[in-house]
């Protein structure tokens, strides 16, 4: 999950759809869903790295800020949904 947020937080051709899955996690409702189709466009060492995050979802019934990963989140957020943080 790490370096999923280290990718997610960067600037490469794959941050933004590694930034799109992570956030729909965060709240889909407000950051927006995760198009599947989004998987093409990723590696397959990131595929894997989500497909283990999409499982620990499944399992544990948990959202990002159980890991302690809110101030994470919060900065992919305003990289990539700056208008969200706007009131």
């Amino acid at each position: 999950m790490r370096r999923l947020i280290v990718i997610a937080k960067g600037n490469t051709g794959q941050s933004r759809s590694v930034a799109d899955f992570l956030l729909a996690w965060w709240n889909a409702g407000s950051c927006g869903s995760f198009d599947m189709t989004t998987l093409w466009a990723v590696d397959g060492a990131i595929t894997d790295d989500m497909v283990a995050v999409f499982r620990l979802i499944a399992d544990r019934h948990e959202y990002p800020t159980a890991y302690g990963l809110g101030p994470d989140f919060e900065k992919i957020v305003a990289e990539w949904r700056p208008e969200l943080l706007k009131n």
